[in-house]
């Protein structure tokens, strides 16, 4: 057995390939203790419900759990408190490694905004579809008295007319407004006289006989 370790160590073929074989070894291990170091193998932390929290209550719940956070998003809820966390990913309960990066959605300060569109002049379900597709929440439709009817006059709020491009909050209450093709007309055949329908004749000529002043009668009267 002896001889046979001397000639392997005297052949340097034999050699080189055990110190490769050991050198890898060495390596491999290394590496593997490593990624353990690295990866936290077998280390993990719940993921901690900081729903509804704001962040600065939220904050020492994953730093407890050596958890990192980035707020990636907002939106607006009027279920939720201004300012509080509405999602957390990964979710609530979850395991992961510490250290991770969970991301954060929290809800809005104020509502949303958005830009009222031209509903002029536009049929009742263009002129609804197209607030709808801004994103508005409340939309009252009322009719008035116009020409044409189911025709968009204009949008209000709070008794305001709004102007195309203006921005308002996603949750106003807005009123559109919609013709219902009828149109508010004296009598054909009567004229407004001081403020009041006053009944005048109609001539031959289809046009109110204006009555006569003072000096017109006694001029009349004398020519008869």
């Amino acid at each position: 057995m002896k001889d046979f370790l001397k000639k392997i160590i005297k052949n340097p073929f034999a050699t080189t390939i055990l110190f490769a074989i050991v050198a890898s070894g060495v390596i491999l291990y290394g590496t593997l203790t490593w990624l353990d170091r690295y990866t936290r193998h077998n280390k993990a932390v719940i993921v901690p419900d900081v729903k509804g929290l704001k962040m600065e209550e939220a904050i020492p719940f994953l730093q407890n759990n050596n958890l990192h956070y980035s707020v990636i998003d907002s939106v607006f809820s009027k279920n939720v408190k201004p300012g509080a966390i509405v999602e957390i990913t990964p979710a609530t309960g979850s395991k992961v490694k510490e250290g991770r990066i969970v991301f954060i959605t929290v809800n809005a300060m104020t509502s949303q905004m958005a830009e009222i569109p031209e509903v002029e002049d536009l049929s009742y379900r263009q002129a609804y579809a197209q607030l709808k597709a801004r994103g508005f929440e409340k939309i009252e439709t009322i009719y008035v008295p116009g020409v044409y009817k189911d025709l968009a006059i204009g949008v209000e709020l709070h008794d305001r007319l709004l102007n195309r491009g203006e921005m308002v909050q996603l949750s106003a209450p807005l009123v559109l407004k919609i013709s219902n093709g009828e149109t508010l007309l004296f009598p054909d055949d009567s004229i407004v006289y001081e403020g009041a329908p006053v009944s005048l004749p109609i001539n031959r000529d289809n046009h109110p006989i204006e009555p006569l002043d003072g000096d017109e009668e006694w001029f009349e009267r004398d020519n008869n």
